[in-house]
């Protein structure tokens, strides 16, 4: 079987697999989030928490109670990390140091999960088990219940409450991100994944001595790490470690449970706004979008030219060979359309072509199908952005799912579309005007301007991979990627919030013969259209000066 024959039914399979899942789980989270009642364990964990999840939100409440949790989460986190050396089963590493332990804390209560250290040289299991683990699943479950509360904007009808932040947050860990990733786990031990809390030991002999392995709780956190869309790995390599992702099979569950609920959460929508169809034009965007982009990363990473190439059938450089390229494309494409961050190859050994499909993928906002929660609700902003054009070009007012797009609603969805992208842009300008921080590139020229616009594009969308030839070790990186992961995670929160509060105080708007049919197919190709304008006309510069002169000298 050919290489490019193997990576073409890998994506069937994968595209089967998502279909199967599509409308038993988005409706099993439209049950979740639309219940009244309450499990036994989560009436405990209310209790715990002081929390009545009865009492509905208004925006600023519900807002009030993201930022605040969040802020309890990061300053866990940070403590958990400089005390490691004083805690049991710590391997015996030493504390982390402050500008990291506050970038990786930042990083992973945003959703980010970038690493600038080897976890298995600097985390023990109590950090790693105690601390990462549990932020996977309750960072996850921030996204989904802020995307729900703007969903649950467009379906309500003057009055401004969204909901319980409280009951949306234990819901999505207790009823939907825990039960899969039991189960997943199981798959991945199967597979060969290694779930312990062995200590380190050495392996093998190898020349001038042996190399040492630790243990640890991998499998559970693989699971979690993909399903929750945060990427951070166990291990420095990431899923191109056997044991975090050992096999082709484990390899294609993993892209699986990056992109389920996220394509899952349109069918959520649907149900929750009282049409299918308009969930399903959400869905044909996000997968005419992950499709092509998939294509093309397949195209350039096959079609690489020279010797070298031929005879390894591609762009094998930076590859694992148990994947090959197709498999690695499939996930490179996965994780960075997605808020993941997980690699199983080296995104900076891609084509230059190949390298500039990821940054692009990550500059569209990761809506395609997104981050969990997070892809659902920024794309749900750029629906409001394009009946806003179209209701321009027809000249009326622009609507969409019976709610008026007026003044105020398109200054919070222009608000949130700005904010990354400025966030990217400066910090990258002012990184390469530095002195210092330019000592931390690999590579000179358009990589390594590639290098530096990567990083600060993959925190500032809360993504989290990297192109791997910078040392992001630094005060100044680990301090200014982390303040760009908290303010790329929240403060596009605070305009969705409020954009969903806004929505929910209107009073439904009749469809006349002039509405614009947003469950058609003319609207998903302008919902596409207008993404990549608008990405375009934002990131072209920087893409030109960076993979795009990369590419075009190869």
């Amino acid at each position: 079987m050919s290489p490019v024959l193997a990576g073409v039914l890998q994506l069937l399979a994968l595209v089967v697999a998502l279909g199967l899942s599509y409308r038993p789980l988005g409706d099993h989270m439209a049950r979740v989030y639309s219940s009244d009642k309450h499990l036994r364990v989560e009436k405990w964990i209310y209790k715990g928490i002081g929390a009545d999840p009865h009492v509905e939100m208004r925006w600023p409440a519900y807002l009030r109670g993201v930022l605040a949790f969040s802020a309890v989460s990061v300053l866990f986190l940070y403590l958990l990390q400089r005390l490691q050396g004083s805690l049991p089963g710590s391997l015996g590493f030493v504390s982390i140091d402050p500008d990291q332990a506050f970038n990786t804390a930042a990083s992973f209560v945003a959703n980010t999960n970038w690493q600038s250290y080897y976890g298995e040289q600097a985390m023990g299991h109590v950090v790693q088990t105690g601390g990462l683990a549990v932020q996977n699943f309750v960072s996850a479950a921030v996204g989904i219940a802020v995307a729900v509360a703007l969903v649950r904007g467009f379906a309500r009808s003057r009055t401004g409450e969204l909901g319980n932040f409280w009951a949306d947050l234990v819901r999505g860990v207790v009823r939907i991100l825990l039960p899969i990733s039991v189960v997943g786990a199981l798959v991945l031990v199967a597979c060969g994944a290694i779930q312990n809390f062995a200590g380190i030991h050495e392996v093998g002999q190898f020349t001038g001595g042996t190399q040492q392995w630790n243990g640890g709780a991998v499998a559970s956190q693989e699971v979690i790490k993909e399903l929750g869309t945060n990427g951070g790995g166990y291990f420095n390599a990431n899923s191109a470690h056997p044991f975090e992702n050992p096999n082709g099979l484990s390899n294609l569950f993993e892209i699986y449970l990056i992109l389920v609920i996220p394509f899952a959460l349109t069918r959520t929508f649907g149900r929750m706004v009282g049409s299918i169809k308009q969930g399903y034009a959400i869905l044909g965007t996000m997968a005419v979008i992950w499709l092509g982009f998939t294509a093309l990363m397949m195209w350039t990473e096959f079609a690489g030219r020279g010797t070298a190439f031929e005879i390894a059938g591609g762009a094998m450089e930076g590859k694992e060979t148990r994947f090959g390229i197709g498999a690695s494309a499939i996930f490179s494409v996965a994780t960075t359309l997605t808020s993941t961050g997980a690699v199983n190859s080296f995104h900076s050994s891609n084509t230059g072509f190949g390298g500039g499909i990821d940054l692009l993928g990550m500059q569209l906002g990761e809506i395609a199908p997104g981050g969990v929660g997070s892809g659902l609700y920024g794309m749900l902003v750029m629906a409001v952005i394009s009946v806003f054009i179209a209701g321009l070009m027809v000249g009326r007012t622009p609507e969409y799912l019976g709610k008026k797009i007026g003044t105020r609603e398109i200054k919070l969805a222009a608000l949130y579309i700005l904010v990354t992208p400025a966030l990217v842009l400066c910090f990258t300008a002012v990184a390469m005007a530095l002195p210092t921080p330019v000592h931390s590139m690999t590579n000179s020229g358009a990589h390594g301007f590639s290098e530096i616009l990567y990083a600060y594009t993959s925190g500032a969308n809360n993504n989290g991979s990297a192109f791997a030839g910078l040392n992001a070790d630094t005060q100044w990186f680990n301090s200014t990627i982390g303040i760009a992961m908290l303010l790329g995670r929240f403060l596009p929160m605070v305009f969705v919030l409020a954009l969903a509060g806004s929505l929910a105080e209107q009073k439904p708007v009749p469809e006349t013969a002039g509405t614009l049919r947003t469950e058609k197919p003319l609207f998903t190709g302008l919902l596409v259209g207008t993404i990549m304008i608008i990405t375009g006309l934002t990131y072209f510069p920087a893409l030109a000066l960076g993979p795009l002169a990369e590419g075009l000298a190869a």
